[in-house]
């Protein structure tokens, strides 16, 4: 039978200094309350004294233990707002991943409407308008520039009409479909307009060179000078292109022959209108001269 092990102190070295330093600390305790006391009664000055000494040394303890608990009740909130933000972050994200095809979306539409406008405009102060189409494609890759417009013969567009955008002259028609026609660009080799300066008149020709640009070449006179930014627009000689459409401006200065870039970029194209021939009018003929 194991023995039975008796667990009063006197059997536990441990306990009894554990028992002994108690009453001390409860002695010393009641002593030095007493002390406190008797000071306190009869020697208010020196119980002050001793009361911001033990507050000394107190007061860094109760500020650090303060300090350490606002900190400790800061961190629930930090963690909380760290999952907020987290999960803002995320919706917003997810937001913005189904805003932005639609944003993209409402600045296409802005920019068609913009250009409608403008064609529209121009619509209604010309008459000679035979229809507003679509630039369906364009090329650019080989040597030639020509463009495709989802309008044809059913719509009245026949070959030689000229076609131009909101910002310029775009072409002239060369081939017609019932519901497609062919645009000869501005930059093709092939194409030739006669144009003036928009300053003084001057007439210049701007033809194509094959690469997106145009080169632009005095008539009828040497060593003209050109200026970089000098606007030009058809004149209206020989028919055709009708007076007054913006066609080109002036990258480079230079003499007699100059490289220009065209109002309408081939990458912006989308909407034009297609004009009737431009027919000038034939001078007046001179009244007779009446007899004396």
């Amino acid at each position: 039978m194991a023995p039975v092990h008796d667990r009063r102190t006197g059997f536990s070295r441990r306990r009894q200094y554990s028992m002994f330093i108690g009453y001390v600390l409860a002695v010393a305790g009641a002593v030095v309350g007493g002390v406190l006391l008797v000071a306190s009664r009869f020697d208010p000055p020196l119980f002050a004294g001793m009361r911001m000494a033990v507050a000394g040394v107190t007061v860094p303890v109760s500020s650090g233990l303060s300090a350490m608990g606002r900190g400790l009740a800061v961190v629930p909130d930090a963690i909380n707002g760290w999952v907020f933000a987290h999960q803002e972050n995320a919706a917003m994200k997810r937001e913005l991943a189904v805003t932005r095809p639609l944003l993209s979306r409402a600045r296409v539409i802005a920019y068609d409407n913009r250009r409608l406008r403008t064609l529209l405009v121009l619509r209604e102060r010309d008459e000679q308008v035979v229809v507003t189409a679509r630039l369906v494609s364009s090329s650019a890759t080989s040597g030639r520039r020509f463009a495709l417009l989802n309008a044809g013969r059913l719509n009245g567009v026949r070959p030689g009409m000229p076609v131009r955008g909101p910002e310029g002259l775009i072409g002239r028609v060369t081939e017609t479909g019932l519901n497609a026609a062919r645009v000869l660009l501005l930059s093709d080799p092939d194409s030739i307009v006669p144009v003036r300066r928009t300053r003084d008149g001057l007439p210049a020709i701007v033809a194509g060179r094959g690469d997106g640009a145009v080169d632009l070449r005095s008539v009828n006179a040497t060593n003209v000078r050109f200026s970089p930014g000098d606007l030009f627009v058809t004149s209206g000689t020989g028919g055709l292109y009708a007076p007054g459409i913006p066609v080109a401006r002036v990258v480079t200065g230079g003499s007699d022959t100059v490289i220009a870039r065209t109002f309408a970029q081939p990458d912006t194209f989308d909407f034009a209108i297609v004009s009737r021939v431009f027919v000038p009018l034939p001078p007046a003929a001179p009244a007779p001269a009446t007899a004396p």
